[in-house]
């Protein structure tokens, strides 16, 4: 049904459609009615659509007349916050060009703000006709609009009040990855009505608990719009961890309480009450619609070739494992991640961004570049390149695994980290070595092109894989309930059962997975880079051996705070306080073992546990367990020239040793800050130059006065 504005529903018919602006994107309330702008290069026609407050009515069909290039716009007086509306999108249906129009689907706006109601799986969300010898080349003609979510267009004003971003530097940040819900969804502290919510997240319960512990950021799993895959749902399953985006700029709902952008603004307020920043984890380099079988519900119908990565016209580039790739090497696609990125921390407040398979966004032409226009364009805003700024520096594409190799002011995630540590506890041989680089932020891999050592970021556990309890309970995974043969998910993990597989009551193994996870935190929380923490470690939570809870919006997914290990979580909470009142332990600058200007004292000095410094052999030596390391601040460090702070760490994956300590000044004896054999011990004045390093501990000691 062509609509004039003759045909607007009673309520607007006094209210003109006129031409509009063709900026900003998306639908724009100005007080009086509403602007829409929409991109689209290869459309014939574009028409708004308006639905009923309940979206469930399609009222009217309005076309646009008006075209700025690319941009098509108009301007609606009379319509307000909360106006449910979408687009159809007409143009050639050939697939094998790579167009894909069809007005008979609905699309969602890809600037929308807010989506009201859920993806309903239904054929007639497939642009072809499901079922057809033709597949994919055939043309479907039944009407989407009940099956596909609503844009909504919204006011985002927010009274901030004083807000500010915490703003911590890297060399102070202890990053904390948590999921919105799974985080709240059994804690007991938070109200039962907001919990697996933006307001729940933010509650006192879970402020206190985050304060506590010292940390100073949230990295929360993906809160853009997404939707639960059809074969997901087909299996009583949910797309919980939310890499499925179909809305960069709308808050996913189903973490609303209230139906209203204001609860994720409002939680980010309270994060900055507390100090702590939120970082968001984001999926550009793919969208929900699938492959060439997918749906069609917002890019595909709107400019299928634009938006997309193709071959061969018909079928999608997948350097993502996800189906389709997007093309931010198109400038329209990378303006709407780049005006998505702005909208998130102008708008939102948010501190900074987690990019999921960055790579993919900086594959130009002739492969990842770094210099690709999206990394050009972040790292020259004024807006972004202020924000903390991670990537996920692999995908599943040529020349994907790019790890240190991501310019100035990105930090990466580093699976080396997590892969060294894992073996040298375990007990593997030969990683004495490695622990050695990792313990430096992995100057192997990050020390060039004048990047910081924060430019790592440490990891042990993340939301793929085992949790921290499971990684030193099961061997290997256990992912049954995912459906999938227990197939999916990572089978090299290096965990150890420590002797049997999956829960126990045997006291002796309990207490050796205990002192593991100990050894492991204080060998991330001593590490030089920015340590990330999983959530639900610290109280020891368990995934039931499933290192994929993708799909497990349920008890293996969530955190379970019904039998929190209290122990566990006091110890943490003291190893970063150790870190951050020891500078040593967190420094900017590489340590290569060179002496200071000041003192003519080494920065960093290798010792083995009789105190002599290894040779080449000894780093050779698959049998050497025992790694101990004398730091101080770097040479070449500003600070260094007024400090004479020195920290003694050991690491022992062996059996009990007796290690000799470096000789201390004059006035000065070594203090016992932490021993993870005895985590409840005090710190202590330890006046020998001889002490035991248990089994399968750390200890970490610094100098006092006498």
């Amino acid at each position: 049904m062509n609509a004039s504005p003759r045909s607007l529903p009673a309520h607007l018919r006094n209210h003109p459609v006129t031409e509009g602006r063709a900026w900003p994107m998306g639908a724009s309330f100005d007080g009086e009615g509403v602007n829409f702008a929409v991109f689209s290069a290869n459309a014939g026609e574009i028409e708004l659509c308006l639905f009923s407050d309940d979206g469930r009515k399609e009222l009217a069909r309005l076309p646009f007349r008006h075209r700025d290039g690319d941009i098509w716009h108009m301007y609606v007086q009379g319509l307000t916050p909360g106006t449910r509306y979408g687009f159809r999108a007409h143009g050639p249906y050939e697939p094998e060009a790579g167009h894909r129009f069809n007005p008979n689907k609905l699309l969602i706006d890809p600037y929308a703000k807010q989506l009201d109601g859920r993806l309903k799986w239904s054929d007639a969300v497939m642009g072809y006709r499901l079922g057809s010898p033709r597949a994919d080349l055939s043309f479907d003609t039944r009407d989407s609009a009940f099956a596909v979510p609503k844009s909504v267009v919204v006011d985002p004003s927010y009274h901030w009040g004083a807000d500010r971003h915490p703003d911590h530097p890297l060399d102070r940040s202890v990053i904390y990855e948590a999921h919105v819900k799974g985080l709240t969804a059994t804690h007991p502290g938070v109200d039962p009505g907001l919990r697996g919510t933006y307001l729940g997240l933010a509650s006192e319960a879970m402020l206190d608990h985050l304060t506590r512990l010292g940390v100073t950021a949230v990295e929360l799993l993906p809160v853009h719009a997404h939707l639960d895959d059809r074969f997901l749902v087909q299996g009583a399953l949910r797309n919980y961890w939310g890499y499925q985006t179909i809305g960069f700029f709308a808050p996913e709902p189903r973490y609303m309480s209230q139906n209203a952008v204001w609860e994720f603004q409002a939680m980010v307020r309270r994060f900055h009450s507390a100090g702590i920043e939120v970082i968001l984890d984001v999926v550009y380099n793919h969208s929900g619609e699938g492959d060439e079988l997918g749906p069609t519900l917002s890019f595909r119908g709107l400019d299928n070739r634009s938006y997309y990565r193709l071959h061969e016209g018909r079928y999608y580039v997948n350097d993502t494992g996800t189906g389709n790739t997007l093309d931010l090497t198109h400038p329209m696609v990378l303006r709407m991640v780049t005006d998505s990125l702005r909208y998130w921390v102008e708008v939102m407040h948010v501190d900074g961004f987690r990019f999921d398979l960055a790579t993919v966004l900086a594959r130009e032409h002739g492969g990842y570049d770094r210099r690709a226009g999206f990394l050009d364009a972040v790292r020259q805003d004024p807006v972004l390149s202020r924000v903390k700024l991670i990537a996920e520096p692999w995908d599943l594409g040529p020349g994907g695994y790019q790890l240190g190799n991501w310019p100035h002011p990105f930090a990466e995630w580093n699976d080396k980290y997590r892969d060294g540590v894992r073996r040298f506890w375990r007990g593997d041989g030969g990683m004495t070595p490695e622990l050695a680089n990792r313990l430096l932020g992995s100057a192997g891999e990050f020390d060039r092109a004048h990047r910081p050592a924060t430019a790592s970021v440490n990891f042990i556990t993340a939301h793929d894989g085992f949790t921290l309890h499971d990684l030193v309970s099961y061997a290997v995974k256990h992912n049954e309930a995912n459906g999938e043969g227990n197939r999916d998910g990572s089978s090299e993990n290096f965990a150890d059962n420590m002797g049997h597989e999956g829960p126990t009551k045997d006291k002796a193994i309990l207490a050796a997975r205990a002192a593991r996870k100990r050894a492991m935190l204080a060998t991330l929380l001593l590490s030089q880079g920015t340590p990330m923490l999983l959530a639900g470690d610290e109280i020891g939570n368990s995934q039931d051996g499933n290192n994929n809870a993708y799909a497990q919006d349920n008890h293996i997914g969530w955190v379970d705070w019904t039998t929190p290990d209290e122990a566990l979580n006091a110890y943490l909470r003291r190893l970063i306080a150790i870190r951050q009142a020891h500078p040593v332990l967190r420094q900017r600058q590489f340590l290569h073992s060179r002496p200071r200007d000041r003192d003519g004292l080494i920065d960093l000095q290798w010792r083995l546990p009789d105190g002599s410094f290894p040779t080449s052999a000894d780093w050779q030596d698959k049998t050497w367990r025992t790694l101990c390391a004398e730091i101080r601040l770097a040479a070449g460090d500003p600070g260094a020239d007024a400090s004479d702070e020195v920290v003694f760490c050991i690491f022992n994956a062996g059996d009990a040793v007796a290690v000799t300590l470096p000789a201390c000044p004059p006035g000065r004896v070594w203090r016992l800050l932490l021993d993870s054999a005895t985590p409840e011990a005090e710190p202590c004045i330890h006046g020998h130059l001889k002490i035991t390093a248990p089994a399968g501990a750390v200890l970490v000691l610094d100098q006092d006065r006498l």
